[in-house]
């Protein structure tokens, strides 16, 4: 009795082989769930309680600040749950206070740390040690990957959609559309970037708007150009040739086939981007060209460090980050490359898919 093969649909294909890759499928978990575990960063790393009970009251400091005169203080100001007369007074009698697996925040300073000098080494009290100004790395740490994430997110995000659109224009159309565009685009791409980055950045204040909308304007080069290959070789298809005979529009045509069996270029391009957009922040913030302090940064860390050579513990600390988030994105994109490439993946897996 022969064995019946259950049809698999071509993404569905893709995705077993990428799951036979499991240096880059594992990979991609890791990853993400990194990611996910710095988007909970407050509840993580803070130094505010998550829960204060006291006199008989219920109050959360992570959702609302409050004036330490709450907590038996005599002034209006925002409490310091680090104040040992603080925590005196939380920890009496019946009150109590569940704070953060590591209680302190990207910016905070412990004015009634033991420390003699920072920056800091390694202690009970903070993990990883301090910086120069006092913050806690272990914090910074934390709150630097999920801002290099999501930055290299939104580039990713922005390249992908300019860079689909250039490029199946030109594909598409070809002919002058092409050869116009594509002669724009060549002048675009020669311009300075990191001269203009200087220069931006001299004229106005750091932000990561400004590096976010800078590095856009650029970011999407690559990616049009195998776009456009795609668009250029798919026009020509019987498929796309069937769509014009039934009198689909051209956006039509674009968007139901062409662009569907052109995303491989697209889908490998993800990761290595990301992987870019990481390394152009924390280039430009090690070169004073991106955020201020105290915004975390990993490239500040890496400044620091170099900086200070004798506090090998915020050298370290950034690099293992920045390199370990750089491994896990290009193993993952390896193994989508892999993926998606049949010929490499039947080769590799015998020809049974």
């Amino acid at each position: 009795m022969s064995q019946v093969i259950p049809h698999l649909s071509p993404a569905r294909r893709n995705w077993q082989r990428f799951k036979r890759n499991r240096l880059g499928y594992w990979s991609l978990i890791v990853f993400v769930l990194l990611y996910v575990i710095s988007l909970a960063g407050e509840v993580i790393s803070n130094d505010k309680p998550l829960i204060v009970r006291y006199e008989q009251q219920w109050y959360f400091p992570l959702l609302h600040d409050y004036p330490e005169s709450v907590f038996g203080g005599n002034l209006p100001i925002q409490a310091d749950y680090h104040d040992p007369f603080i925590k005196a007074q939380l920890s009496r009698q019946d009150n109590f206070a569940i704070y953060p697996l590591n209680p302190y925040y990207y910016d905070t300073l412990n004015y009634f740390s033991t420390a003699e000098h920072y920056p800091g080494k390694p202690d009970d009290e903070n993990l990883l040690g301090t910086d120069i100004a006092g913050y806690d790395i272990l914090a910074r740490l934390l709150y630097g990957f999920r801002v290099s994430v999501t930055f290299a997110l939104g580039l990713t995000a922005v390249g992908v959609i300019l860079g689909i659109f250039f490029g199946a224009i030109q594909g598409y159309f070809a002919g002058k559309v092409d050869l116009v565009t594509q002669r724009l685009i060549d002048i675009w791409g020669s311009m300075p970037e990191l001269y203009l980055l200087i220069i931006f950045a001299s004229i106005f204040d750091h932000s990561l708007l400004l590096l976010f909308g800078l590095l856009s304007l650029f970011g999407w080069i690559t990616l049009s150009d195998y776009v456009r290959a795609e668009f250029l070789r798919n026009r020509q298809l019987e498929y796309v040739k069937s769509a014009r005979a039934l009198g689909l529009s051209n956006f039509q045509i674009i968007w139901r086939h062409i662009l569907p069996n052109s995303l491989t270029p697209v889908i490998t391009f993800l990761p290595f981007r990301m992987s870019a957009a990481i390394m152009a922040l924390a280039s430009l913030d090690f070169l004073g060209l991106g955020v201020t302090a105290p915004a975390p940064s990993l490239g500040q860390l890496l400044l620091q460090g170099k900086e200070n050579l004798d506090a090998w513990w915020i050298a370290v600390s950034a690099f293992s980050v920045l390199v370990l988030t750089l491994l896990l994105l290009t193993f993952t994109g390896e193994a989508l490359r892999n993926a998606l490439d049949t010929r490499i993946s039947d080769a590799r897996q015998g020809g049974t898919l």
